[in-house]
C-alpha cells in the first residue's frame, strides 16, 4: 500500500518499491481492495522478495524504510549500502484472522497509518536530502505516526 500511495504522491519527486521477506506471489485482494476504495493505483503492483533490490543490477537507493514488526517476530532486512534507513514499524495486516469485514478494517487501519507517515515524509524539504544524518533525525519520529 506504501508503494501505490508514494507513487501517486511523490510522483516525479519520489520513486518508491515495495518488499517483502516472505513474498506471498501475489498481491493481497484486501490490499488491492483498499487502494481502490482510495483511488490509489494498483497496476504494475507485484508481491515482491527485498532479494530482488540486493542483486547487482538493483535500482540504487536513498532511504530504505523497514516496517517489519518485531512484536510479531517478523524477520528484518539485512541491508548493506550507502543510504538512509529507518524503521517504522507497522502490524502486518495480512495476519489479522477474523471474517472479510475485520481483515478489511485491518487493511484500513494500516493504509490510514501508511497514509499519515507518508504525508510527513512529504513535508520534509528536498534541501535535507544532502545531509544524511539531519535527513535521519527528520525520518526517524515518523515511527511514531499512528
Amino acid at each position: 500500500m506504501a508503494e501505490s500511495t508514494l507513487k501517486k504522491w511523490g510522483e516525479g519527486r519520489y520513486e518508491s518499491f515495495s518488499a517483502g521477506s516472505q513474498p506471498a506471489g501475489r498481491v493481497n485482494p484486501f490490499a488491492i481492495a483498499q487502494l481502490r476504495r482510495e483511488g490509489f493505483p494498483v497496476d504494475g503492483l507485484r508481491s515482491k522478495s527485498w532479494d530482488e533490490f540486493a542483486e547487482a543490477d538493483a535500482a540504487p537507493m536513498d532511504l530504505i524504510v523497514t516496517v517489519c514488526d518485531s512484536a510479531a517476530a517478523e524477520a528484518c532486512p539485512v541491508v548493506f549500502g550507502d543510504f538512509v534507513r529507518v524503521h517504522w514499524g507497522l502490524f502486518d495486516p495480512a495476519g489479522v484472522e477474523g471474517s472479510d469485514e475485520q481483515k478489511a478494517e485491518a487493511f484500513d487501519r494500516a493504509h490510514q497509518i501508511i497514509k499519515a507517515r507518508l504525508k510527513a515524509f512529504l513535508e520534509i524539504s528536498d534541501s535535507v536530502w544532502d545531509d544524511s544524518e539531519a535527513l535521519k533525525a527528520r525520518l526517524d519520529p515518523i515511527a511514531q505516526i499512528n
